[in-house]
């Protein structure tokens, strides 16, 4: 594969709190905020993640127990990120010590902390079945009839849907009556979110990848903008390296998803005290592991004790990313780093995770009410991708007419091309939370009708 620009990243270019949509408006303001702060303070504030509180993570919402949901999630994400970037950029602000911009290294933490706020952003309701639902409705459902009618490009894009690329456009499209530039985040708040800096055409069978062909020229701008390295395959298709900061916002989402995703069990008693109290132990030292049994001698409530370990081995994680991070940084701004931050952290931890993610695999998510969940998921999505897509392709039909009136203004249903109003029922459906996606199956069922 061929480099095509410098084949090192800088932080001087890689930090950079210009914001999309509003270029012409960039100066440097003086205040108590920065502006990756107010990046931050602007996503707490906006609708689409508040809906987050109302789509499902693992477990089934709401129940007797509180389990966590996408909005707790990213917020405890956020919480790690900002932990495990406050360590990393004390050690490169001593690395850089003499350079110009070094002072510019501190924001590190505050762009780690709004892309964790942002990273699930584009997740449709019903966990990451939900993003399987909509994959399949046109790979295997009725919406295969359509590939004849889309480019190359477009049948990737939705045959391997995905949240991490979803949420780039929620926060780059200009929506109907929306201003330009989606939220005008800053240009390394939005790198820092991408985890797979590439077209669908790469995606391949793991549905992976980091933007629609609606958005690859936003991707580009940004991404050149902030100098990082772009690659061409054989057939000529261009992919990036990533964001060195995507890295830290990774390892914090993979920390506090199997962490958390083991507490919740517990607290559901799908796993038992001993075995979850083993499964945490396990990343601490002999010496430590005196030391965390003797503090949980003196706790009587078995979530107390897990509580307790849980928040240790965040702990022990955040520092072994954060040292992995420094020790390969030259790797990762040469873009040759290989595989995310946990699969270099010493072999005890290491394979600590590597255990409970086995043990999540065979105990936690093929559990009874997590399959339910992405049964019932799948029925709610197939059914309303089914129907708001026949309106959009018909939509001067009595039936269509009234459905499409239901779909807020901001998504161009009426858009001039096929694939415009796909995206207008994916960007519509992507929003919805559980909740409401149950409700409206039910009033398009004739399940439930609005009280007289």
């Amino acid at each position: 594969m061929a480099t095509n620009q410098s084949t090192k990243m800088s932080w001087d270019r890689l930090i950079c709190d210009k914001r999309f949509g509003l270029e012409h408006y960039h100066n440097q303001r003086p205040g108590v905020r920065s502006d990756f702060t107010r990046d931050y303070d602007r996503l707490v504030f906006s609708s689409p993640f508040r809906r987050l509180q109302n789509k499902t993570q693992v477990f089934p919402l709401p129940g007797s127990i509180f389990v966590h949901n996408r909005l707790t999630h990213s917020l405890e994400v956020s919480c790690v990120g900002r932990s495990l970037a406050g360590e990393v950029s004390q050690e490169l602000v001593k690395k850089y010590a003499d350079e110009p911009w070094e002072e510019s290294l501190y924001a590190i933490g505050e762009i780690v902390a709004a892309a964790c706020l942002a990273h699930d952003l584009g997740n449709p309701p019903f966990g990451h079945s939900g993003e399987k639902a909509i994959s399949t409705f046109f790979s295997e459902g009725d919406g295969a009839v359509l590939q004849s009618q889309l480019t190359t490009e477009q049948w990737n894009d939705l045959i391997h849907f995905e949240g991490n690329a979803n949420a780039f456009r929620l926060l780059t499209h200009q929506f109907k009556g929306r201003r330009p530039g989606g939220f005008a985040m800053t240009y390394s708040t939005l790198a820092s979110i991408v985890k797979y800096p590439f077209e669908s055409a790469l995606a391949k069978d793991a549905n992976k990848f980091g933007f629609f062909t609606s958005e690859k020229d936003t991707f580009v701008t940004v991404a050149n903008e902030l100098g990082m390295i772009p690659r061409e395959n054989e057939k000529g298709v261009v992919s990036y390296c990533r964001h060195p900061l995507v890295y830290i916002v990774e390892a914090a989402d993979d920390i506090c998803y199997e962490v958390m995703d083991l507490e919740d069990a517990h607290k559901l008693k799908i796993l038992p005290t001993a075995t979850v109290m083993e499964l945490f132990l396990n990343f601490l030292s002999p010496e430590r592991q005196e030391r965390a049994k003797a503090v949980m001698a003196e706790l009587d409530d078995p979530n107390e004790r897990i509580g307790y370990l849980r928040a240790t081995v965040i702990g022990v994680l955040v520092h072994r990313c954060a040292e992995a991070f420094v020790e390969h940084e030259e790797e990762i701004l040469r873009g040759e780093f290989q595989g995310p931050l946990l699969k270099h952290i010493p072999e005890l931890e290491r394979k600590a995770y590597e255990r409970c993610n086995d043990i999540s695999w065979a105990h936690i998510y093929g559990a009874s009410d997590v399959v339910d969940i992405e049964l019932a998921g799948n029925r709610i999505i197939t059914f309303l991708m089914g129907k708001l897509i026949h309106a959009v392709r018909f939509p001067t039909l009595n039936y269509s007419r009234l459905l499409l009136s239901k779909v807020p203004q901001q998504y161009d249903v009426h858009a001039p091309t096929l694939f415009g109003k796909i995206q207008a029922v994916l960007d519509h459906i992507s929003g919805m939370t559980d909740v409401y996606a149950l409700d409206l199956y039910r009033k398009l069922n004739g399940m439930s009708l609005p009280a007289v």
